[in-house]
């Protein structure tokens, strides 16, 4: 009796589709399915795995704090030709911002969630080095510091940060620094689609379709010229644990990665990985700023960023910013353009659609806000948003 409901959990497992994947900022495996390469970016699972109630007691293996798709054969704690080689947004030390993972409607599995810098930019630098695979001790390395490396709930003021209702007192998983999903059997805005009570479709997966799950973290005060944000779900129903990165920069800590120069090799490879970072820069005036909407329309339908500041019409839809439909598909409905902003300016802004008709529809409230961040010459930001 034992084997057999062994081998039903395993059917169980193995017939459960779709998950979720880190969208804002924009994650190894969210450019790998802009790029093409990545068909299912929703499946990169760690499994099977002791996801709960102990939410740190996995062990990443080839996973690594990146994750590693076996559907496509990509293993994203390596640099490839479409991630991994810039960061893809500059953060500021202590700046509160808003991220946001998108989970799969067939793939709800409630549990919780967090974000972690790793500050030891000599582990970080083998996830940055072209052509180095780190080994499975280094991917367990790095994910214990991205672990000590918390960005916890807790930081953020005014944002709730309440305990998992699947989980009891005292129990490991009873804690409020990670972020929790809703209730996985709750009757209404269930598990982490109910963290947002989102819209179906408000962000793209392959499988049924995708709910946002958007909280906000704080910078920590740490620099670093190139490092990575990590982003772990942990699955409640399913042993199971969703693990990406996204590359980024952060200015203007009181200590960091960005002015040593390390020399790594390992024992396990002939690959030796070096990394050399400046220890000085030309501060920026001003920033390349993609903004990157997902916004579905209809043929003759376009659109427009509008918003509070003279390069973005000053709120005047007659001078609103058109997007740039080059990159959209029916999977990935994606609208960009590239302005020059000043550093440190701090703005809204909304997406209208303009109809062939010459009318204009609004996304919903409230208006969306940004601080461009300031950096070293050369320096670029995307600000990415989902229509609402």
């Amino acid at each position: 009796m034992k084997s057999s409901l062994l081998l039903a959990a395993s059917s169980l497992l193995s017939t459960v589709h779709g998950h979720g994947y880190l969208t804002i900022p924009k994650s190894r495996t969210r450019l790998g399915f802009e790029a093409g390469i990545d068909t299912c970016p929703e499946c990169s699972i760690l499994e099977p795995v002791t996801a709960w109630p102990d939410v740190e007691a996995a062990q990443v293996g080839r996973s690594g704090p990146c994750g590693y798709n076996a559907r496509v054969s990509v293993d994203y704690n390596q640099p490839g030709d479409h991630w991994g080689n810039e960061p893809v947004i500059t953060y500021t030390a202590g700046d509160v911002v808003e991220v946001q993972w998108c989970v799969d409607h067939n793939g709800d599995h409630g549990g919780m969630f967090t974000y972690g810098v790793c500050q030891n930019q000599t582990l970080v630098d083998l996830f940055l080095t072209p052509g180095y695979l780190p080994t499975n001790e280094e991917k367990q390395a790095a994910e214990d510091c991205f672990l000590d490396g918390e960005l916890s709930c807790l930081d953020v003021s005014g944002q709730t940060c309440g305990y998992n209702p699947d989980c009891s007192a005292g129990a490991a998983c009873y804690r409020n620094d990670w972020f929790t999903c809703n209730a996985f059997q709750a009757d209404s805005n269930r598990g982490c689609q109910g963290v947002d009570g989102a819209a179906l479709n408000s962000c793209t997966t392959t499988i049924a379709g995708g709910y946002t799950v958007t909280k906000r973290i704080k910078i920590p005060d740490y620099s670093s010229d190139h490092t990575l944000l990590r982003f772990r779900w942990n699955s409640f129903q399913t042993a199971q644990v969703y693990l990406h990165c996204a590359d980024i920069a952060i200015s203007g800590g009181s200590g960091g990665g960005s002015t040593t120069t390390t020399t790594t090799t390992t024992s396990t490879s002939s690959t030796t990985s070096s990394a050399t970072s400046s220890t000085s820069c030309t501060a920026a005036t001003s920033i390349p700023v993609t903004f990157d909407a997902r916004v579905t329309t209809t043929y003759g339908e376009n659109v427009y960023v509008v918003g509070s500041i003279s390069q973005l019409g000053s709120w005047s839809t007659g001078s609103a910013v058109a997007l740039s439909a080059a990159g959209y598909t029916s999977s990935n409905p994606v609208w960009t353009v590239t302005l020059d902003i000043p550093v440190g300016t701090t703005f809204e802004y909304k997406y209208i659609k303009k109809e062939s008709d010459g009318s204009v529809v609004w996304e919903s409230d409230p208006n969306r806000s940004y601080t461009v961040p300031t950096g070293c010459s050369g320096a670029k930001a995307t600000e990415s948003g989902t229509w609402r």
